[in-house]
This record gives C-alpha cells, sequence and structure tokens, in this order.
C-alpha cells in the first residue's frame, strides 16, 4: 500500500526568505529521491511517494521543517491506496493513492492536514483525530518545529543527546517536545500506522 502526498505551502509568495525551498528538498529527499519518488513543481507545490505507514509522520515532519525555516506552514493531502503506473516523474505517475491525494487536496478547507483511503469509516476517525492534532501542530514555533524535526531525523537520540545536537539545553528540548505534544502526537501517529497496516 502506498500514500501520496500532494501539498503546497501557504502563502511562501509573501515571504521574503526562500531558504525554505531547500529546507522542504531535504526533508523530502529524507523519504525518496526526485524525480520518482517526489517533486516539486508550480514553485510551490509539491509531491511525495512512499509507504502508507511512514506517510503521516512524514506529513509532522515536512511541517516541522517549514515551521522552523520561515515560520511557513504546509497544506497536505495524503491519499492511500494503489500505484497503477510509475513514471520517472511522480507528477506523471498515476493510480489510486494520486486520485485520493489530489481529491484530499482539493477538498481541505480550514484544516491544513487531511488523509483519505477506500475506507469512509477510517477515514472519518482519522480526519477528526487529525482535526484534534492539528490544534496544536499549527501552532508550532520556529524553536518547536528545530527541536521535532531533529527527533524524528535521530529517532536514536535521547533528549540529552539532542540537547547537544542542537547546542540547547536538555531542559528546552524537553519544554519545546511537551508545549508540542510531541508523545500525544506519536501516539496518534502510531494509531494511525495500525489502521493502515490493517487496510
Amino acid at each position: 500500500m502506498k500514500a501520496v502526498i500532494t501539498g503546497d505551502v501557504i502563502d511562501s509568495r509573501k515571504s521574503e526568505n526562500f531558504d525554505w525551498v531547500d529546507s522542504l528538498k531535504s526533508v523530502l529527499s529524507f523519504y525518496g529521491t526526485a524525480p520518482g519518488d517526489w517533486e516539486i513543481f508550480r514553485g510551490d507545490s509539491f509531491q511525495l511517494m512512499l509507504d502508507a505507514e511512514k506517510a503521516m509522520l512524514a506529513a509532522f515532519h515536512i511541517k516541522a521543517v517549514m515551521r522552523s525555516v520561515a515560520s511557513l506552514d504546509v497544506r497536505m493531502g495524503i491519499g492511500i491506496g494503489t500505484v497503477k503506473y510509475q513514471a520517472v516523474k511522480i507528477t506523471e505517475s498515476n493510480g489510486e493513492a494520486f486520485v485520493l491525494s489530489g481529491g484530499c487536496f482539493e477538498s481541505l478547507k480550514k484544516q491544513t492536514l487531511g488523509v483519505k483511503s477506500t475506507d469512509a469509516s477510517l477515514n472519518k476517525s482519522l480526519n477528526i483525530m487529525l482535526g484534534l492534532a492539528l490544534l496544536t501542530v499549527d501552532g508550532w514555533s520556529a524553536t518547536i518545529g528545530r527541536v521535532v524535526s531533529a527527533r524524528i531525523e535521530h529517532p536514536e537520540k535521547n533528549q540529552q543527546e539532542l540537547a547537544v545536537f542542537l547546542q540547547r539545553s536538555q531542559s528546552s528540548i524537553s519544554d519545546a517536545l511537551k508545549r508540542g505534544g510531541w508523545d500525544e502526537i506519536m501516539l496518534f501517529e502510531e494509531y494511525y500506522r495500525e489502521q493502515i497496516s490493517c487496510l
């Protein structure tokens, strides 16, 4: 089962700082190679294809990185399904996951992240939980974004090691993870993976 994330950077044109382009490329590269697994197009839109189980963590990772660079946010629709045709460029590939991702992205209104599979009842429960998680995630500061992205990229590091890595105190790492709702969001991410593995 594959997931396709279709997204765009919110208000990217208002940002005077374009460092976010390199940061977006860097976080997408964490999950695959361009242009087969991911691509940035139309300046501030992107697509990423990856294993369905990893999609929710990847979405939170992308949000954390964008918050940390220029306090920007992203809108993303996650589609979960099959991939019928895989082209050299992801933007030319197609299948169920692509259709669901595009539909999910287009249907986003106030919520900045949504998920759509072929299971309507699962979609409903995941999106309700996601809406609650986003009350915290959408408010991440640049500091929380940096700590959360480092935590995702270096799961083997404990808080003390993260503090050394980020040149911060351990208490500031602990505080950022707490304010960012890390433990609760990871519980949701674990639930998401359990449900997706049953599809």
